[in-house]
């Protein structure tokens, strides 16, 4: 592999956008190539970001041979169709969260990823930004002591279209897969896996959850309190509460800039994380480490987590009675 490490990039949506902005502050990341499903789309990001290959087909994009590790940045119910595909090609890949719309999906892609001894990634960002970093080091230090408490949020007011991505059951629409995912990985990385599930949910008038709250019980009797909306602005702060201090992470805490450090019967010390770029970067360098470093998986995101992560979306849903079309 060239000291560069060429991306393509699968989809032209928002977050293909995002991405490929956050790819222009790395010096040794390359954007190759796009790939939509009709030749308009790819050729207009074409004219945006400089890219010297767009594709008008998937097909065309994953058998690209400049290519050397793929972006899948399409709707929720596209991940694993669109991931097995580029996996299919030799390519690496580097998913969008939701990793797949259920456990199953997730396990097919894992498991053929594995097979075929290909890198494979949930591109979960919060995690690979420098306050993040910060924290795992705090938490691995017992700064806070013992952890014993968890409280996240991720909740915006989107306005209602019955037929957009947010609502419609034939994308995964809902708040949990769109923003749900984070507290509850954020819960995952702190405490594992959790032993106990409890939830509700509103579900409006497609049947998808649009506001929900969330219990998790993990193995040391740890809890996280976590809550997600789409109809509904919410704080958007995380806190981690511990026997000897808690940390505060600030709005918005999934990209997370700022935090404050509080000791008990100690003044509070608040630390900045200033981000160069949109912050895409951070997942995209960690990715490319990988490749360099000849790895399969990230240690930061673990596929295995990634595939529990996953299993606890679907008992949450499950407690709703919320099931997509495509299951």
């Amino acid at each position: 592999m060239s000291n560069a490490i060429r991306w393509g990039i699968l989809g032209t949506g928002r977050i293909a956008r995002q991405f490929a902005e956050g790819l222009k502050v790395l010096p040794d990341a390359k954007l190759v190539a796009v790939g939509s499903r009709t030749a308009e789309p790819a050729n207009v990001f074409e004219k945006l970001f400089g890219v010297p290959h767009p594709h008008a087909s998937y097909e065309a994009l994953v058998n690209d041979p400049d290519v050397d590790v793929i972006y899948v940045a399409t709707p929720h119910s596209c991940h694993m169709e669109n991931s097995l595909l580029a996996l299919s090609a030799g390519k690496a890949v580097l998913c969008e969260k939701p990793f797949a719309i259920n456990s199953r999906e997730a396990e097919q892609v894992i498991a053929f990823a594995r097979q075929k001894k290909l890198f494979l990634m949930e591109a979960m960002w919060t995690r690979c930004f420098p306050l993040m970093v910060k924290v795992r080091e705090l938490l691995k230090s017992q700064a806070i002591g013992e952890v014993r408490m968890l409280t996240a949020d991720f909740g915006f007011r989107s306005e209602y279209h019955e037929e957009k991505r947010l609502f419609n059951p034939a994308f995964g629409g809902g708040a949990l897969l769109d923003v749900g995912v984070y507290p509850v990985s954020l819960a995952s990385m702190i405490f594992g896996t959790p032993t106990r599930i409890t939830s509700l949910a509103h579900l409006g008038k497609t049947g998808v959850d649009e506001e929900s709250a969330i219990i998790l019980a993990h193995a040391q009797d740890q809890l996280a309190v976590l809550s997600a909306a789409v109809r509904t602005e919410t704080p958007q702060e995380a806190i981690i509460m511990g026997t000897q201090g808690r940390i505060r992470i600030h709005s918005e805490w999934w990209r997370p800039k700022t935090l404050t450090l509080s000791r008990n019967r100690g003044e509070p010390e608040r630390m900045e994380f200033p981000i160069t770029g949109n912050g895409y970067q951070f997942e995209a360098s960690e990715v490319m480490n990988c490749l360099r470093s000849g790895k399969l998986e990230c240690s930061v995101m673990p596929l295995d987590e990634t595939l529990a992560i996953m299993k606890t979306l679907d008992t949450i849903r499950s407690q709703w009675g919320l099931k997509y079309p495509m299951e």
